[in-house]
């Protein structure tokens, strides 16, 4: 048996995802969404950014705030000092006396009790929504995700994020990735598959925190537990795809697989221990039945894809080796096997790993469409395609491997 026949289901699957995604973004339901314009109500909402050593950025995030459009009187921005270690105290005081923020200072806890200190301050708020202080928002970006919560069964929001001024490959290759996201989150707020509601403005009906209680550490991953947490308790997630945020993101390999690794540990550790109830389980519906099994999958995958790479191009220089010192193969120990009635070409993979990489092309362009985000994406959609496979079995292989040992990493 040709070690090629084990990349078929993992390609398949992959490619079965992306044409359902593609089914559904025709869909009736997905047109409606798309075509939400921005709310001209304005509830009282709060924004709460989290603060730990952000000096450099924290400036940024809060001019982008009050530049936002929306009602002075109806909007709290609050800056909460997580323990920082450098200067963010002092920037943050130079706030003090704006009306619309307030300042907090607390001892380090992690973000999960810088945010919960923000909603206990935010108590007249209909919503509230979070800003990490590495990102910036559109001034439009409020109205467009206030405008989700018309219906009274949607808990939260996420918003159309993307990279704020990407230069090097690295953080193009991001910028198109997280427009991939967009475009994905767009699709699955249709069949309420979304299971992670991003750090960088996402926001919450506070009637629905106060009942399912406040953010807990959640493996470094508070931002998909809440996200979980809710959609157990029979709540809607929704997508706000033109209410566009630019967040910062690493810019050497090393920082992005250690993001990365925290962030498909906290996934998988959130979804094999106190939420593994939701998968396979048909009352959670495209979540439930698909969403959360094909994310395991697709850790599974990646690193499987990776160690048969590896595997084939070894097969293949032990081959030519042999072949050029004239060593005839049926006396090797080089495994060379057939399946009876069955033959698989390589050829075959290589098309199947094409129209997978088309499709996720497609994706990104879709993405950027219906969130408007501006900027060229020629650079980071090379990147992505070239660069991207060959990084993330490192942070899965790592994930895996923190999951099964039990390894506890630091947020930074």
């Amino acid at each position: 048996m040709q070690l090629e026949f084990f990349v078929y289901p993992f390609l398949f699957l992959g490619l079965y995802f992306q044409v359902f995604l593609l089914v559904t973004f025709l869909s009736t339901p997905t047109r409606e969404r798309r075509e939400r314009t921005a709310s001209i109500a304005t509830p009282k909402v709060a924004i709460i950014v989290p603060c730990w050593n952000e000096q450099d950025t924290i400036g940024g995030t809060v001019k982008s705030l009050l530049a936002l459009d929306y009602p002075k009187d109806k909007l709290e921005i609050i800056l909460v000092n997580d323990g920082s270690k450098d200067n963010t105290k002092e920037v943050m005081d130079s706030y003090i006396d704006n009306p619309q923020i307030t300042v907090l200072h607390k001892e380090n806890g992690g973000k999960h009790t810088a945010i919960n200190a923000g909603i206990e301050l935010a108590k007249d708020a209909i919503f509230v929504g979070c800003l990490d202080a590495d990102s910036f928002v559109a001034p439009d970006a409020l109205r467009e995700i206030v405008s989700c919560f018309d219906d009274p069964q949607v808990s939260a929001a996420t918003p159309a994020m993307s990279v704020h001024n990407p230069r090097s490959l690295l953080e193009r290759m991001q910028n198109a990735e997280y427009i991939f996201g967009i475009a994905v989150r767009h699709v699955l707020s249709a069949v309420n598959g979304i299971y992670v509601t991003p750090g960088p403005f996402s926001f919450y009906r506070m009637s629905v925190i106060r009942e399912v209680g406040g953010f807990r550490h959640a493996h470094q991953a508070e931002d998909m537990e809440m996200a979980l947490r809710m959609q157990r308790a029979g709540y809607l997630i929704e997508n706000a795809p033109r209410a566009r945020v630019y967040t910062k993101v690493p810019r050497t390999i090393k920082t992005l697989v250690k993001q990365r690794t925290r962030w498909t540990t906290g996934f998988l550790r959130n979804v094999t221990q106190e939420y593994r109830d939701l998968v396979g389980n048909p009352k959670y519906g495209i979540l439930g039945l698909m969403v959360l099994p094909l994310g395991f999958v697709a850790v599974i995958g990646g690193v499987a894809l990776f160690l048969l790479a590896i595997a084939m191009i070894i097969r293949e220089i032990v081959r030519t080796y042999l072949i050029t010192n004239g060593i005839p193969l049926s006396y090797t120990l080089m495994p060379h096997f057939t399946l009876e009635g069955f033959y698989l070409s390589i050829t075959f993979v290589t098309l199947l790993s094409f129209i997978t990489g088309a499709a996720s092309v497609a994706f990104i362009i879709i993405g950027k469409r219906v969130s408007d985000t501006p900027g060229e994406l020629t650079l980071g959609i090379i990147g992505y395609a070239l660069v991207t496979g060959l990084i993330a079995p490192f942070w899965l292989m790592r994930s895996l491997s923190d999951l099964v040992t039990n390894t506890k990493r630091k947020w930074r």
